[in-house]
């Protein structure tokens, strides 16, 4: 079944006016500045900050979706040339006035970002590049598609956004609550378990023979595959290129009972656990391993109460809108998974 008969049917077709076609390296600057001014668009009509001007977070984000998924990041550029240079900033190149970005992980096909520009909305391009991300634009259309599962993340202040993809059967069903701060109160976290110990990643050296890493990257792959259900070893390339640090959790026998990121950055995730009971414990000791250079923030999960309630009492705070995870068929286990952040899962 292709994902657009698993979804119900054709999405829709490209406005006139504009071409859909992959993005390319060159395109990411202005597919980051699109994201910022779309964003700034409905936020400054609540009353809320405006996202900072520098971009390079997103842009290597961007990136590393580019090189793993190229057929599902995709812009819409105006067919006619711009002559005043609004998007690119040089007059006489193609102009974007749209794009989407789309990964598949195992079975999974996660929308990870669509934005249009306040002054091309309401032309069916957001439609049109959902269309084409679910195909794979350039990609063989003859190829079955080994898709179980259709997700994405927004924001619960998009009542369009929402409908949208709820009509193509991604229905909200799950909070992504925003949690900022630092462990300012002792005792709220529960200790790692007897027997539960935490060993770096770095420290799980090869010996020459390449047994170390592989057994870490096994491990790691299966507590993803148990916990949110697909194995992802690509985005955790990029998490360790992103300089995040990261545990893996082994009990008495040495079995793998979880796994998680932290960083100096302050952000924290993803994190595994195969049981519920040990996630508190696990994000204790994420945001006690490192000192922040600001503070920490976290997506948890709405079913992760494990996680929320000690970090409340810790002293972390919700920050901003939550987020909507929404997909067509259930998929994992968010009581026992933190996601890397809503774009990336």
């Amino acid at each position: 079944m292709s994902a657009r008969s698993a979804l119900g049917g054709e999405v829709g077709t490209a406005a006139i006016g504009h071409v859909l076609r992959p993005a390319t390296e060159a395109d990411l600057p202005a597919c980051a500045g699109i994201w910022r001014d779309s964003i700034n668009d409905y936020t400054r009509r609540l009353n809320q900050p405006d996202i900072p001007d520098d971009l390079g977070s997103v842009l290597r984000v961007y990136a590393h979706l580019q090189s793993t998924d190229p057929t599902r990041f995709i812009v819409a550029e105006r067919a006619e040339r711009s002559n005043r240079g609004d998007v690119t900033g040089q007059a006489g190149e193609p102009a974007i006035d749209a794009f989407i970005v789309a990964f598949v992980r195992d079975r999974l096909w996660f929308l990870s970002m669509l934005f249009v520009l306040p002054r091309a909305q309401g032309r069916g391009l957001g439609r049109a590049l959902v269309a084409e991300a679910l195909r794979g634009i350039g990609a063989d259309d003859d190829t079955p598609e080994p898709v179980a599962w259709h997700a994405t993340a927004t924001d619960t202040a998009q009542p369009i956004s929402n409908g949208l993809y709820s009509s193509l059967g991604m229905v909200p069903r799950l909070p992504f609550l925003r949690l900022v701060g630092l462990p300012e109160r002792s005792g709220a976290f529960p200790p790692l378990p007897e027997g539960v110990a935490a060993t770096p990643f770095n420290e799980i050296d090869d010996t020459g023979d390449g047994l170390g890493r592989s057994a870490l990257a096994a491990e790691v792959a299966a507590l993803d595959l148990d916990a949110v259900g697909v194995e992802r070893s690509v985005d955790h390339d990029y998490l360790a290129a992103e300089g995040r640090r990261g545990f893996l959790y082994h009990d008495r026998t040495g079995a793998a009972v979880g796994y998680g990121y932290t960083s100096e950055s302050g952000r924290v995730g993803p994190v595994a656990v195969s049981d519920a009971a040990l996630l508190g414990a696990v994000v204790g000791h994420l945001v006690s391993a490192v000192q922040p250079r600001g503070a920490f923030g976290l997506w948890v999960p709405g079913s992760a109460g494990e996680a929320i309630v000690p970090l409340l009492r810790a002293g972390f705070r919700f920050e901003g809108f939550p987020v909507l995870l929404c997909w067509d068929r259930p998929f994992g286990d968010f009581s026992r998974y933190l996601p890397i952040s809503p774009g990336l899962l």
